[in-house]
Order: C-alpha cells, then sequence, then structure tokens
C-alpha cells in the first residue's frame, strides 16, 4: 500500500517522524525535518483522518531528561501543519488522548526513547555480564510490548522517518508487525529519500563523484570502501585528513587523529588506486591554536594560519580545508553529474573555520545548476547547506545520515523492511 492510494478518511494513523530538531534555549535552530514531514501529516489531515505523531529527541538512553522533551516543540509543530496538536506527556500510557483525538486533530506524544524499550537494548548491564543475553531476550520481549502499546492508538502506521529507519526500534520497525499489509506504509518523505537513494546508487551518471568529511575514518570506513566500487572520483576531507596525513609520517600538531586507523588509511589508498577512483584530499589547512569548542569561537590572541596539512607545527589544529584544497576540490566537483556530499571540511560552526565546506557547497551548487543529480545527507552536511544559503540550489537534501550510509552500503533498513518486506 502507498500513501497516495490509501484514504485516511475516518481513521486514525500513527506516523513515525524525525524531529529530533537542534535546540537552543528551548528554541528550533532548524525544522528542516519538521518541514520534511509536513505532506505526509497534511495529507492524512486532509482525508479527514486524525494524526498521532511521534519521535524520538536525543539520547535519554531511557530516562525522562525534560531537555529533551518533544513537549518543547508542540506549539512549533502545531504553527507549521496549521492545526492545533496536543500533547500526551507519557508515550506509553497516551491511550486515553487517542482515544479523545477526534478527526482532523494530531496529537504529539513525549520522547519515545525516554522508554528503554524504544531502542530495545538492555540498560545498567554490560555486554561481558554473564546475565546479559538473558537481560537481552527480557527486553526484546518489552519492546514487543511496548510496539503493541503504540499500535494500539491507531487504525494504521504510517513509517516517515528516514533518519531511524536504520534502527530496529519499537516505533520503526517492530511496530509495524500489528498492521496488515493493506494499513502501513512508507511517508512521502521515506518515498523520496528511498527514491533518491536509488537514484545515487542505481541511475548513475557519470562521473559521479562522494565527498565524505567529518572527524574519524573510523566511523565512515564502510561506505569509504564500498563506494570505491562505485564512484570515479572521492573527496575524503574534515578530521580524516590528518589521519591520512599521520600514515604518511606528516606532522599534524594537536589536529584529531585514530593512531590505531593509519594502516586503514594507507589501505584506502591502495584500494582507490585499484578502482582506478581519483582520491582528492586536502593538501593544506587552516590552523588555529585556540578555539573554544564550546562557543565556537576563537579565544582572544590566539593565532589563525594556513599550513601544508601534513607540516604543522605543534600547538597548532587542523580546522578547515585551506586556500589550495578548497580550488582542489572545486575542480574535482566541476564536471561531475552525480554528487553524493556527506560530512563538512572542517568546523564551519566557526566563521573562520567554514570556508572549506562553503567552496563544497558551492561548487555542488554549481554543478546541479549544469545538469548533476546531488544528493546531500547527514547532519552536519544539511546545515552547511541552510548556512550557505544552498538548500534550493541541489537536488536533494536527505533527512537521514546514518540510514543514508546504510543505504549507500547496500544495507537492508529495517525501517523499509518491515513495511516492504
Amino acid at each position: 500500500m502507498t500513501i497516495n492510494e490509501f484514504n485516511f478518511a475516518g481513521k486514525k494513523a500513527i506516523v513515525r517522524v524525525d524531529f529530533n530538531v537542534p535546540l537552543k534555549d528551548g528554541v528550533i535552530t532548524d525544522d528542516t525535518r519538521i518541514r520534511g514531514a509536513l505532506p505526509t501529516l497534511k495529507k492524512i489531515l486532509a482525508d479527514g483522518g486524525a494524526v498521532i505523531i511521534m519521535s524520538h529527541m536525543g539520547k535519554p538512553k531511557g530516562k525522562v531528561k525534560p531537555e529533551l522533551s518533544l513537549g518543547q516543540i508542540k506549539d512549533a509543530v502545531s504553527a507549521a501543519l496549521g492545526a492545533p496538536v496536543t500533547f500526551a506527556p507519557d508515550c506509553a500510557k497516551a491511550a486515553d488522548a487517542a482515544a479523545a483525538l477526534k478527526m482532523g486533530e494530531a496529537l504529539l506524544l513525549e520522547n519515545l526513547r525516554y522508554y528503554p524499550e524504544e531502542e530495545g537494548k538492555p540498560v545498567g548491564i554490560d555486554k561481558e555480564d554473564p546475565a546479559y543475553e538473558d537481560a537481552k531476550k527480557a527486553m526484546k520481549a518489552s519492546q514487543k510490548e511496548f510496539a503493541k502499546t503504540l499500535a494500539s492508538y491507531a487504525d494504521c502506521y504510517v513509517m516517515d522517518a528516514f533518519g531511524t529507519a536504520h534502527r530496529k526500534h519499537a516505533s520503526t520497525a517492530v511496530i509495524a508487525d500489528y498492521f496488515d499489509a493493506d494499513n502501513k506504509m512508507l511517508g512521502y518523505l521515506m518515498e523520496k529519500e528511498v527514491k533518491a537513494v536509488d537514484n545515487v546508487l542505481n541511475n548513475i551518471n557519470r562521473p559521479f563523484i562522494a565527498i565524505m568529511g567529518g572527524s574519524k575514518v573510523s566511523s565512515k570506513i564502510g561506505i569509504i570502501e564500498n563506494l570505491l566500487g562505485k564512484v570515479d572520483k572521492l573527496i575524503l576531507c574534515g578530521g580524516m585528513t590528518y589521519t591520512f596525513a599521520k600514515a604518511h609520517g606528516g606532522e599534524i600538531g594537536g589536529s584529531i587523529v585514530e593512531m590505531d586507523k593509519l594502516d586503514v588509511a594507507l589501505n584506502v589508498e591502495k584500494l582507490a588506486k585499484e578502482n582506478g577512483v581519483e582520491l582528492v584530499m586536502a593538501p593544506d589547512a587552516v590552523c588555529c591554536n585556540g578555539l573554544d569548542f564550546g562557543s565556537m569561537t576563537v579565544k582572544e590572541g590566539a593565532k589563525i594560519e594556513n599550513y601544508p596539512s601534513n607540516a604543522i607545527p605543534a600547538g597548532m589544529e587542523g580546522l578547515d580545508a585551506g586556500p589550495e584544497a578548497q580550488k582542489a576540490f572545486a575542480a574535482a566537483i566541476k564536471g561531475c553529474k552525480t554528487i553524493l556530499w556527506n560530512g563538512p571540511a572542517g568546523v564551519f560552526e566557526c566563521d573562520d573555520f567554514c570556508a572549506g565546506s562553503k567552496a563544497i557547497g558551492d561548487a555542488i551548487a554549481e554543478a546541479t545548476a549544469e545538469g548533476a543529480f546531488s544528493l546531500i545527507g547527514g547532519g552536519d552536511s544539511v546545515a552547511c547547506c541552510t548556512k550557505f544559503g544552498l538548500t534550493d540550489k541541489v537536488s536533494y537534501i536527505s533527512t537521514g545520515g546514518g540510514a543514508l550510509l546504510e543505504a549507500i552500503e547496500g544495507k537492508t533498513l529495517p525501517g523499509v523492511a518491515a513495511i516492504k518486506g
């Protein structure tokens, strides 16, 4: 069943969205994820149905943390939806609120992850503990009951949270077991996300370039290795730059590095060569000896200087791709027809270290204007596009980071499989 085919008139739909939006002093700083879910939510209400909205926020790990309450965003959701939204302060005890819901109305449930059953992982017990396996089985049984409770609130289920589709959680996959095939479906956002990934992997127009940023090689190695069999060019940037520099004996000052991944970095270079992939890395870096990561400001008296990425003096830390790197990145992107970007080139949150990420974004926008299909994924890359005013200048912005990477790795996403089989 597709969402377009389904008539929600007279039905209550429980919809898993990803409203894990960034907050500052209780105010949403980027509402991209809320806007992404609106077509699905509005379709349900327009049909004459009622909607029960469920999401997680942050990582409370099974504990109630007021700073991660979805109650903070109720009014913003109501304003975006153009309909009144009531709030259930306990997602597992919302039966009365769901029963009272009238057609055309919306109910927002409290943070799903206040319950450890949502993620289905035992809490307070180490994996090495002999009792862990029994605790895991007990938690899986509790997860099913939690999912059954959520399912009991509604007549049908819509999965529209691509950002969590790679997790087999109660609300993203297990809940689907309690609805038959005619009463569960992907939402509009999920359909778009799945299609966008399919475009990148199965409808490749070449040259195909991937830009992988971020701080650690280890968190991206699976996707990097998989992409080496698909792309024509690969830009590796961000903090992982310095692990590669160190692997060749370079001096990287106080830059971030994974000393236990030097062999991994060298192997990536070897695989790129074997696959005929043009590997592009930053030859230079914008460095500083006094960035306050808390406030994202440079401390008074601190120096900002450019150095080769493999010759950074002690005390200085590489925080962005340098001027030569920016030119190299832009040149590599120019003329490409399929583009995937995940991860910034530096600490873009600070204006002193955002030029590398902006150079990538601008080059992608230019290539898109010339006919390329560009897919942007991951919270930081999306935030870059927002900061630089590029959201309307790329082909598609994905709401998922980990889910996007796992989909591109070729892994089956539980949140998709639960609907499609």
